[in-house]
């Protein structure tokens, strides 16, 4: 190192440290956003303290010099204190340079929409979900055009989609799920033409699904589910075929039939028609879903026949509560090589379990079998699991010894109920959730459980509380 760089280091070292100190009046508008937050009980802001650098602050970036341009604070749903209490302060409107603000997770952060992001010109990303935000949406929500995405999911917003959400025209995600929102979907939501993420599910959306997929060539998701919407699947949902990846309709009051064209989307992951009214058969173009990882068709009034699909690998799989008559476990649900999830409870199967050889049994999380005419032994499927969280086989004819069952740590729902199960009930049912044994053959005194009666009644000699002593 020559001389000259020697003395032009340390005011290279000024000058940046210079450039990267937080402009006074952000800190101000963040001191001010902390002030308003009544309980931390985490520290997710324990690093925000006057005279510190506040580009430094934890979910604070500067992308630009001295400005802040970001603020992102997370709550972690699986750690209880982790939250913010506390409403958001109108000093928002004073950080000029912010194009984003992630406000996840933080749980009880209430009070209306902050209208002081109207007066933010640079911001693109809004990100306030899980949360206690209530109220309406306001009127003027299209004058924040400027968007690129907008999510307030997991608040309690009430009222309609204001109808001036069509001013706002360069989202990509437009997520307002699991709120209260009511009314019809409004029309104008077809000019948002660039959308690839489009998400109103859970909430009280009422009407018909409205006929304007035509609209969005680079739509990518669409949840709709858990409404009361109503009508036909229609038409214009067909042009979403090329790059729709996740089509989520389950849980509302749609009803006519399953349309032909739904066999046209190759890039389909994940398809959710459960609990609705809808009736005749699935379509012999479902075969095309070669990609497919998630159907769930159940609690309708589909009947058979039920077409041969060519999935290369299903992950989930509900069929449950139509009016199928299956016979068997089709085989490309046999030869699954990544199924975790499979139910398939009234599907009329009729079979003996012991020579059912899933070629897979590693990932299995639920199983449920439940209303069949399936006779024989769960035990040797079962005890070939490893992580599997639930069985339900109750209402069909298993005849098998209780006791050999092997109840993995992971297991926490076991329902064998209405069968013809024998022997004891062995003490490894401590650790479940939920046990119903009731209606079998089973013998002898119960281990110490939390279950109720309810559990244990209508076998043949089981003693011991919730029930009756031992004689």
């Amino acid at each position: 190192m020559n001389v000259s760089s020697f003395f032009a280091l340390p005011f290279l070292l000024l000058f940046f440290n210079l450039v990267s100190t937080c402009h006074v009046a952000d800190q101000k508008a963040l001191l001010a956003f902390k002030s308003a937050i009544t309980a931390d009980p985490s520290g997710i802001l324990s690093s925000w303290k006057p005279g510190v650098d506040c580009c430094t602050w934890d979910g604070v970036t500067c992308s630009v010099p001295n400005r802040v341009t970001s603020l992102s604070l997370y709550g972690q749903l699986d750690r209880p204190n982790a939250f913010l209490s506390g409403t958001i302060s109108n000093s928002l409107s004073n950080l000029p340079y912010l194009d984003g603000i992630y406000l996840v997770n933080l749980r009880n952060i209430s009070g209306p929409f902050p209208l002081s992001l109207f007066k933010l010109p640079k911001l693109l990303f809004v990100y306030i979900e899980n949360n206690k935000l209530s109220g309406q949406l306001p009127a003027a929500i299209g004058n924040m055009s400027q968007l690129e995405a907008f999510s307030v999911q997991g608040n309690r917003f009430t009222g309609p989609i204001p109808s001036s959400i069509s001013k706002m025209t360069r989202l990509t995600q437009l997520i307002l799920g699991s709120n209260l929102l009511t009314g019809s979907i409004p029309i104008g939501i077809k000019q948002l033409k660039s959308l690839t993420f489009l998400s109103l599910e859970r909430n009280r959306f009422t009407g018909a699904v409205p006929d304007i997929w035509g609209s969005f060539p680079e739509l990518r998701i669409l949840r709709l589910s858990h409404n009361k919407l109503t009508g036909k699947i229609p038409r214009s949902i067909s042009s979403l075929a090329p790059k729709l990846s996740y089509l989520e309709l389950g849980h509302n009051l749609i009803t006519g039939n399953i349309p032909d064209f739904l066999g046209n989307f190759r890039a389909l992951d994940t398809l959710d028609l459960s609990s609705n009214y809808i009736s005749g058969v699935v379509p012999k173009s479902f075969r095309n879903l070669t990609k497919i990882f998630n159907l769930d068709l159940s609690r309708n009034s589909l009947v058979d026949p039920f077409p041969e699909l060519f999935v290369k690998g299903i992950e989930s799989l509900d069929l449950s509560y139509n009016k199928f008559h299956l016979g068997k476990i089709p085989k490309w649900v046999t030869s699954s090589p990544i199924i975790y999830s499979l139910k398939l409870a009234k599907c009329g199967i009729k079979m003996k379990l012991d020579d059912w050889k899933p070629t897979e049994t590693f990932f299995y999380d639920y199983i449920d079998l439940s209303e069949n005419e399936i006779w024989g032994s769960p035990v040797g499927l079962l005890n070939r699991t490893d992580y599997l969280v639930g069985f339900w086989g109750a209402g069909n004819k298993l005849n098998f010894k209780l006791q050999d069952l092997r109840i993995v740590k992971s297991l926490k729902y076991l329902d064998l109920s209405r069968n013809v199960v024998f022997g004891k009930v062995p003490g490894g049912v401590v650790g479940l959730k939920n046990l119903n044994v009731s209606y079998n053959h089973l013998c002898g005194l119960l281990p110490a459980t939390k279950f109720p009666a309810t559990s244990f009644v209508g076998n043949d000699c089981l003693c011991g509380p919730p029930l009756p002593a031992c004689k």
